[in-house]
């Protein structure tokens, strides 16, 4: 797209949309005059991160909900708590990487990348979905990660017990994210729904190349100097959060689709990808739904 277009009667909400990539995020699709609600499980980055978005667009229709998507018990009363008559578009953003060498667990004793990034997305969307249906043609944009495409779910092992490795962990819970937003689309589009579910990711996105945003993110003296070189294939994290804009924003884009950085899915202007080789093993994705409607007790789109 080349120009953002106005979405000033829509609402959006962008979990993670505190820091990072969700940040940016947030701060563009304000820029469209809707109502963004930043979802964070810490009150004063997220204020943080709101006034910092009305610094940079006056006028900014701008708003926080408590989110912590390790604590599937909390999830309903998120969800509850957006008042608001209906959600035009969610942006599951928000994960975590612990770098520590010990496996850890969240309080629902799931292994923690894939507890939070995909069984707590994966439960907030049973939660939304009757906010998205009530929304004219709602979408859900599921930001995967570039770091996913070398990976494959162990489906007896999706809470990693056996040869842990932190970051391998998180590249399959956010590949784990990318099958749930395809097989969603799968199960919406059987059950008539008018919401869509649309996957993409930022390609290579580096503090060092992101523009400041204080007091979120300050870029120190320097270190755009020392980014240069990378500066050649990767980009900032204002540059990765454009392909979940243009998800939300773009009504040609259909759901099912997987949407990245043009330069060799690192880098650039977004653009539609053909699906990864294992994105397209639809059955890996069927089985992936069914263990996480177990371990959550919910299932998004259940009237399929």
């Amino acid at each position: 797209m080349s120009q953002i277009p106005s979405a000033a009667d829509r609402v959006y909400l962008v979990t993670g949309g505190n820091a990072g990539i969700g940040y940016f995020t947030a701060e563009q699709l304000a820029g469209t005059g809707a109502t963004v609600v930043l979802g964070s499980r810490n009150a004063e980055r997220a204020g943080a991160a709101m006034e910092a978005i009305r610094a940079r667009v006056p006028g900014a229709r701008v708003r926080s909900v408590g989110l912590d998507l390790a604590d599937l018990g909390s999830l309903r009363e998120t969800a509850e708590s957006l008042k608001t008559e209906r959600l035009d578009a969610v942006v599951h953003n928000a994960g975590v990487l612990h770098e520590g060498l010990e496996r850890e667990e969240t309080r629902d004793g799931n292994e923690v990348h894939f507890g939070t990034n995909h069984l707590g997305h994966f439960a907030l969307t049973h939660w939304l979905l009757p906010l998205l249906e009530a929304a004219p043609s709602a979408r859900v944009v599921t930001v995967g990660s570039f770091a996913a495409k070398s990976e494959r779910l162990d489906l007896d092992d999706l809470q990693s017990r056996s040869g842990y490795r932190a970051k391998r962990t998180y590249g399959r819970s956010k590949l784990a994210q990318m099958y749930f937003g395809l097989e969603l689309d799968r199960r919406l589009r059987a059950a008539g729904s008018a919401v869509s579910s649309v996957v993409v990711h930022p390609g290579g996105a580096l503090d060092s190349l992101t523009p400041s945003r204080p007091p979120v993110h300050v870029r120190k003296a320097g270190t755009a100097l020392r980014g240069a070189a990378a500066a050649l294939v990767l980009q900032g994290k204002h540059a990765g959060a454009r392909p979940a804009v243009r998800a939300v924003l773009d009504p040609r884009i259909a759901g099912g689709e997987l949407w990245g950085p043009r330069v060799f899915g690192l880098r650039g202007r977004p653009h539609r990808e053909r699906l990864w080789a294992q994105l397209e093993d639809a059955e890996t994705a069927r089985r992936l739904w069914e263990a996480s409607t177990k371990l959550t007790g919910v299932a998004p789109a259940a009237a399929v």
